[in-house]
């Protein structure tokens, strides 16, 4: 007789307990007394030393004294089981090179895995751009965006060929979220992979340890050897290992897909397996400790940043449900029946839920709207949920998993969420979704036979992992978290109404059962809003009354502002510019096609470089806030700036604003308000002053005579009359764009602003090395190149020089904005200076 063999019997490897680590590192454990226990053999590959003459010898003939104790300060930090700790670029006796190590307890031991040491500079570059990452992901509008952002970090951090971010489905089941991949690498993208992929056993320690490396799929790994005195003790437990060697399945399975490398770092939320970063690589690969930890750190905020976007999502909900179940709540006090009062409820949630129909069942009566089962099959239903213990609310996606013979009605009812409003007798609200059939592409046959592997005792992993679509039939769309969380917010207030609406007589048992059941839902449900409150508190004590995008946007906007000042001034030597030049170039930043609505009057006058970044500001504000709220806010308004001249030549700054919507002052001086009426006064010992007047705002501003020089000619114009520049001309867009930056942040942001204009293909490299590879080596030629100029220690000419031989078009972009010390042969060249935003970039592609 055959043995029975499924996929879920690679739940049973025992994973922790190979006995052996990964050979780009070794492993070595000491007792509590600091004797050590076990070595990996490979120690000598690193040291002068063998594992044996090792063996149960004090820890002081490994480690030097300053190790021992930076090693002593990190066990403070640790507990068995909970996380690693990581010191770096330490020494061990015998021996010049320096190693990293990484620490943690396990079974009373503290375990020791040592690396050669990363670059120790390094470290704070690294976490400097986990850091820079992150604000930006806390910035992006939706999950997909920040999902996308992650794995694109991640590839460029670690330089992995793909990166992925995979997210765990209610069934085990998992899918491809996010990739960012080698360009000429198939897309795994939106691939569903079975619950068999990852056994339970793994899934349990990527919750103990959030990073996992496998160098390499050909290393077969260094046993651990154990010492006399902890021979008997079997294999050591690795479960907190990042050295652990991998498991022979495991191995199998990578080498099928055709990867030599994979890192994984884990996304938990709510101390729950959410999600992983898979990292893929077609040959070996090793980041380094300090380029993992990095990593490891950004999962963490990542985690963090997944965890708040759903709480935030669950108080928007919550909110909902609290109007809901006040209208609900008003409504009771107008002596409205039992029965009305739920059908009320049931219809009001129904909306919220997304359900597509629903049933009350009270005493015996069936009221339904929507899509709903007919009473019939409604009285089955309850039947079979008066066979649950729990008397709890219930959701299901596939109701038929449950109760098979409800297949006949899942044209309506392929799921249902189940609340219960009494215990005895059994009443419920209960609403339905209809089947929503699913076209899932999965990466491989889910259902492809096992096959028993060339030792006949275990399954061998799949081999074949193309694209394979499955139609899901008898399922709804799953209820979400948010959802039933709301149902049982639902069931506190009806058990309440039914309380206050059940007769008293002859119902004492029933009242007495209904009481506790409210009490320990409303004990539920307070103690659920007490801790919302305080997470509430948490969040709200750092925010200030603009949201987090409004506060980005206008700080964006001012730094924009203060950038294209600064530019202004820069290409003029740092010598007065003229004060016309500031308001069209704003104009021309944020009016677009209104800018000739502004005009401005009076003499040409020059600002010296202290006044004009500070009249910058203040114009910038005034002009944004005419485009909000004031006469350039609708179609017809204008704005007319008039410069005169005092005796002691003083400069008179009129701003009259004319033809708009009325003006209503503003409610609050907010930090805009503060910018207009108090930059030209505290910064040049000038005067400012605004005016709501309800036809239009007028403002008036005093600048000091020692800040302006006298111009040429008279202004007599309007502020956009100059710009040769069409406000709708069509721009070129290269498809393959290789852009070449040493900074991570902003190498992302161009990669960003390439993508939105409508690159297909952008390739970021951080060194002349790596770009002149990239040229040289890639199938189909570049189309647009934008190179820093200044790489660190080398500069970017002698890319431009590769890129003008192969006739590719390129431009410079450079943080010194002076162009005096390039080489002659690209004076011809276009430069942009950063800060540079998409407007900058769509100028330079014209």
């Amino acid at each position: 007789m055959s043995e029975h063999i499924d996929l879920a019997n690679c739940d049973a490897e025992p994973i922790h307990l190979l006995g052996k680590v990964q050979s780009f590192g070794f492993l070595v454990a000491l007792l509590p007394d600091w004797t050590i226990s076990h070595v990996s053999e490979n120690v000598r590959d690193f040291l002068p030393m063998d594992a044996p003459s090792l063996m149960e010898k004090p820890a002081t003939q490994l480690l030097t004294p300053e190790t021992i104790h930076a090693i002593r300060n990190r066990l403070q930090f640790l507990r068995p089981k909970k996380g690693v700790e990581v010191v770096y670029d330490v020494a061990l006796e015998g021996v010049d090179e320096r190693f990293d190590v990484s620490l943690h307890i396990g079974e009373g031991r503290v375990i020791l895995e040592f690396e050669r040491a990363g670059a120790l500079e390094g470290v704070a570059l690294d976490v400097a751009n986990v850091r820079n990452a992150i604000d930006q992901l806390a910035e992006v509008p939706s999950m997909h965006a920040a999902c996308s952002q992650a794995v694109r970090f991640v590839k460029m951090m670690t330089g992995f060929d793909r990166v992925m971010l995979y997210k765990f489905l209610d069934d085990g089941s998992g899918e491809v979220l996010a990739e960012a991949r080698r360009y000429d690498m198939g897309t795994f993208l939106n691939l569903r992979y079975p619950a068999t992929d990852i056994p339970k056993q793994a899934r349990a320690l990527y919750v103990e340890n959030p990073i996992r490396l496998i160098a390499d799929v050909n290393d077969a790994g260094s046993p651990v050897l154990a010492a006399p005195i902890a021979a008997g003790a079997g294999p050591i437990d690795l479960s907190g290992s990042r050295l652990r060697s991998v498991s022979p399945i495991h191995i199998e399975y990578l080498k099928n897909m055709g990867v030599g490398a994979s890192m994984s770092i884990s996304v938990i939320v709510n101390g729950e397996l959410w999600g992983l970063i898979a990292c893929h690589h077609e040959r070996q690969h090793t980041p380094s400790m300090r380029q993992r930890s990095a990593v490891l750190l950004f999962g963490q905020m990542l985690s963090l940043i997944i965890q708040t976007r759903l709480t935030a999502e669950e108080r928007v909900n919550d909110s909902r449900v609290t109007e809901l179940t006040a209208q609900i709540s008003r409504t009771m006090s107008t002596g409205v029946s039992a029965p009305e009062l739920l059908k009320l409820s049931a219809e009001s949630f129904a909306q919220l839920l997304k359900a597509d129909g629903y049933a009350v069942i009270q005493e015996g009566v069936v009221l339904t709207g929507g899509a709903a089962p007919e009473r019939e099959d409604v009285f089955r239903l309850q039947s079979f949920l008066n066979t649950r213990k729990d008397n709890e609310v219930l959701a299901t996606h596939e109701l038929s998993s449950l109760m098979p013979e409800a297949r006949a009605i899942a044209d309506v009812a392929a799921g249902i969420l189940s609340v219960p409003i009494s215990r005895s007798p059994h009443d419920y609200i209960l609403f339905f979704r209809g089947e929503l059939v699913q076209q899932v592409v999965w990466a491989g046959d889910p259902n492809k036979a096992a096959e028993v592997g060339a030792d006949g005792s275990r399954i061998s992993p799949r081999k074949s992992f193309a694209a394979w679509q499955t139609s899901v039939h008898g399922q709804s769309a799953p209820w979400t978290a948010a959802e039933i969380r709301a149902a049982s917010q639902l069931r506190v207030m009806l058990l309440e109404v039914v309380l206050r609406l059940t007769d008293e007589a002859g119902r004492e048992r029933k009242l007495a059962n209904e009481k506790q059941e409210l009490l320990i839902a409303e004990l539920n449900h307070r103690v659920r809003n007490i801790l919302g409150l305080v997470r509430g508190l948490i969040s709200q004590s750092s925010a200030g009354e603009d949201t987090t995008a409004d506060f980005v946007k206008k700080l964006d906007s001012r730094v924009q502002a203060l950038a294209r000042a600064h530019d202004q001034i820069t290409r003029q030597n740092w010598s007065p510019a003229p004060f016309s030049q500031l308001v069209r170039i704003e104009a021309e930043s944020y009016l677009l096609d209104k800018r000739g609505r502004i005009s401005i009057e009076g003499p040409e006058l020059l600002l010296s470089p202290q006044a004009f970044s500070s009249v910058a500001l203040v114009i910038h504000e005034m002009i944004t806030n005419s485009a909000k709220h004031g006469a350039l806010s609708d179609q017809r308004g204008r704005v007319t700036i008039a410069l005169s001249m005092t005796e002691q030549g003083d400069l008179q700054i009129f701003w009259r604003e004319i033809g708009g919507p009325p003006v209503k002052a503003p409610e609050r001086r907010g930090f805009g308000s503060a910018i207009i009426e108090r930059t030209i006064p505290f910064e040049l010992g000038g005067k400012a002053e605004i005016s709501y007047n309800l036809e239009g705002v007028t403002a008036s501003f005093s600048l000091p005579a020692q800040h302006i020089v006298a111009g040429e000619a008279p202004i007599a114009q309007d502020a956009g009359v100059n710009d040769k520049t069409p406000a709708a001309d069509v721009v070129a867009v290269p498809q393959s764009v290789l852009i070449v930056e040493d900074n991570l942040i902003i190498a992302m942001e161009a990669e960003d602003i390439f993508r939105t204009l409508g690159s297909r293909d952008t390739v970021v490299v951080s060194s002349v090395g790596l770009a002149i590879e990239e040229i040289s080596q890639r199938s189909t030629p570049i189309d647009f190149a934008l190179l820093d100029v200044n790489l660190g220690t080398e500069t970017s000419f002698e890319i431009a020089r590769l890129l003008m031989k192969q006739g590719i078009p390129f431009a410079f972009a450079s943080g010194y904005g002076d162009t005096g010390a390039f080489p002659e042969e690209f004076a011809g060249i276009p430069m942009i200076s950063k800060p540079y935003d998409r407007d900058v970039v769509l100028a330079l592609l014209r």
